[in-house]
């Protein structure tokens, strides 16, 4: 069936090798880790923890972290071996045409806009939140007004008249969106040297929360450290499942939006000098440095405050709240931290689009999506139609979607995409065994199986709803390939025309 063609690996190979009308190699190991740094640390760790901790999980929120870490140290071992072999644009996508066939491959790819597109704009609505924070706080001026800074489907508590606000559109959001994305139009080196610099602030912002934190840890805000079971309402009226395994697999899947960027990495393989060495080392790195920091500041964080101080007081910004209510004397490190928080989520939403951007790329050069995505510009040589298309896509989202619905949806699209990035290593395995491999996953095929089983129980606490949207997403995406990209895959047409 047309639906299953598969890829072959010496075409993919070939694109590699490439350089004719190609993106432009300039990336080096370095570089690669401060990109996963950058796209890692941002909203998972400043707003996610605390609603995790708020929704899910209270104190236990860390165990979530740690069951978020080991599920993707799994799949970031498979990464690091099919991104160093197959050194193309297209992350899971590219593997999986390679591995299962076209229709998968497709799946795959409609669900990463799940992980970059819908990721962005959730960082977007984050960076909106702190951005008002930072006006509040730091300037001591009027905040944005909620009607234009939050989506038409929220509404604020009643403030001390009893007035309630209702959204009505998130402009900052829209606007740090756009600018990304024209920097990421300029050239791809020019945004890895801006990312460098967002993660050099945003990781020592990090370091001295944590420092400076840990002397005002209550314990009895660790106390009991594991919640008994019960169901949490927020003020939206949204039912959480909170405490017990249930609590904290379910905090596992909040949190693991905090992860997703070390795949990212990924995308930019055919942009990288050496992809063979740099591309394990950028993936691995990066996820090994930001773990580290996460159990450490979710467990500063979850002592310092209590779990109704983030369910109330902190709920917009949690992490700079605290420092201001919790830790006297330091208010200098909250108006910091704020200041970090939001170059640290324009890095994000920066990777985010990049990645985007790059996925789209690869399908439209495979002919699964209109040629328009893979036009590289002229001068600058990257896909400049395609980031000005995301640019509209991923700003009608963060303008107009609340932030706790987005970032359940990329959670559940990545996990679901590293179930088959995991599946893909075995295939290839067996199906290419010869492959020259610059990298191994080691204890093939125990570790991608314990990926796909740690993915799987994360997707299971994110709930029913979160399968629905999903499950409607991926309906949508069949209508769009039987539609459209089945009648115009170049894989298509070459076998029509006898040449595989």
């Amino acid at each position: 069936m047309r639906s299953f063609l598969k890829k072959p690996l010496s075409h993919l190979l070939e694109e590699a090798d490439s350089s004719e009308k190609s993106l432009k190699r300039t990336l080096g190991a370095g570089a690669l880790v401060a990109l996963g740094v950058g796209a890692i640390i941002g909203a998972g760790l400043f707003v996610r923890t605390a609603a995790a901790a708020a929704q899910n999980a209270g104190p236990s929120v860390t165990l979530g972290f740690i069951i978020a870490a080991i599920g993707c140290a799994f799949a970031g071992l498979c990464y690091a071996e099919l991104s160093s072999s197959i050194p193309i644009s297209g992350s899971a996508y590219t593997y999986t045409y390679a591995t299962m066939g076209e229709m998968l491959a497709w799946i795959i790819g409609w669900d990463l806009m799940l992980e970059y597109a819908v990721g962005a704009a959730t960082v977007g609505i984050a960076w909106s939140e702190y951005l008002n924070h930072f006006l509040t706080h730091v300037l001591h001026v009027s905040p944005i007004p909620y009607e234009w800074s939050h989506s038409p489907f929220e509404h604020s508590l009643a403030d001390a008249a009893g007035v309630i606000h209702h959204g009505m559109m998130n402009l900052p959001a829209l606007g740090i969106v756009a600018l990304m994305s024209l920097l990421l139009i300029r050239g791809i080196h020019e945004s890895a040297v801006v990312n460098n610099i967002f993660v050099i602030v945003k990781v020592g912002i990090v370091i001295l929360l944590i420092a400076f934190g840990w002397q005002f840890i209550n314990p009895q805000n660790h106390t009991p450290y594991i919640p008994e079971p019960s169901i949490y309402t927020d003020h939206q009226g949204i039912s959480h499942s909170y405490g017990g395994i249930m609590g904290i697999l379910g905090a596992a899947g909040v949190v693991f939006f905090a992860f997703i960027g070390f795949d990212a990495v990924s995308t930019a393989a055919q942009e990288t000098k050496n992809p063979k060495r740099d591309m394990p080392i950028g993936i691995l790195g990066s996820l090994v440095v930001c773990t580290i920091l996460y159990i450490l500041f979710s467990h500063v964080l979850t002592g310092m405050a209590p779990v109704e101080f983030f369910r109330t007081t902190g709920k917009e910004a949690s992490v700079a709240a605290a420092i201001t209510t919790f830790m006297p004397g330091y208010g200098w490190l909250g108006q910091l931290v704020t200041v970090a928080i939001l170059a640290g989520f324009t890095s994000v939403i920066l990777v985010m689009l990049l990645g985007q951007s790059r996925v789209f790329y690869s399908m439209s050069r495979d002919g699964l999506m209109p040629t328009v995505f893979s036009q590289l510009h002229p001068k600058f040589q990257t896909p400049y139609k395609a980031n000005l298309i995301i640019l509209v896509l991923v700003g009608a989202f963060a303008a107009f979607v609340p932030g706790d619905i987005v970032g359940d949806m990329t959670s559940i699209g990545t996990l679901f995409a590293f179930i088959l990035v995991c599946l893909a290593v075995i295939i290839l395995r067996k199906k290419e065994p010869d492959m020259p491999r610059k990298f191994r996953t080691p204890l093939v095929p125990l570790v991608p199986i314990l990926g796909i089983l740690v993915c799987l129980a994360m997707i299971v606490g994110l709930g029913w709803t979160n399968w629905l949207r999903l499950g409607g997403w991926l309906a949508i995406g069949l209508l769009v390939y039987y539609g459209y990209s089945i009648h115009h895959s170049k894989l298509g047409k070459m076998r029509k025309n006898g040449q595989l």
